[in-house]
């Protein structure tokens, strides 16, 4: 199944240095049979984009949870893998599944991550995401303005040299 793992900056070196990553209480998200019944029309490209913006928006609160860490810009950033063992989790959200284990490099086909561009938005929305999830309607613009950049496309091989270039 084609998942997208939400990671920060630090755990994507973390991948490229170990070849491998624990997800976050393993958790992804796909584009699961709840998620397409949710949907009233949509087509696979478009719920997969809809997994994505998901798993992009848990990746701007692991930002929140880890902290600024030196050397890494703050960047949402994904993960696309495809891996074998996913359990759905309907109860956390209609995307969301339970990878079996960690993720090994050899199943990453691409990374999503933000360009310099958008590093202001993102810092911003980090310092109030909290607030926006409990109905603060600033912050909840604030992590519109973040959302509203849209993550550049990586293949796998590129991924030591992005990590190089920043």
């Amino acid at each position: 199944m084609r998942v997208y793992v939400p990671v920060t900056l630090a755990m994507l070196a973390g991948l490229v240095a170990d070849h491998t990553l624990h997800a976050r209480s393993g958790t992804a998200f796909a584009v699961t049979p709840t998620l397409r019944e949710s949907y009233a029309e949509g087509d696979d490209d478009e719920l997969a984009e809809v997994a994505l913006r998901e798993a992009a928006m848990a990746s701007l609160r692991l930002l929140a949870a880890e902290g600024e860490v030196e050397g890494f810009p703050r960047r949402r950033a994904v993960l696309v893998a495809d891996v074998d063992e996913v359990t759905a989790r309907p109860d956390l959200d209609d995307a969301v599944v339970r990878l079996g284990g960690p993720l090994a490099l050899t199943d990453v086909v691409a990374a999503f991550v933000d360009n310099a561009g958008a590093e202001a938005a993102v810092a911003a929305a980090v310092d109030v995401v909290d607030d926006a999830d409990l109905g603060d309607e600033d912050a909840e613009l604030t992590v519109g303005d973040a959302q509203d950049h849209d993550l550049a496309w990586y293949a796998a091989q590129e991924l030591p040299f992005l990590l190089e270039l920043l």
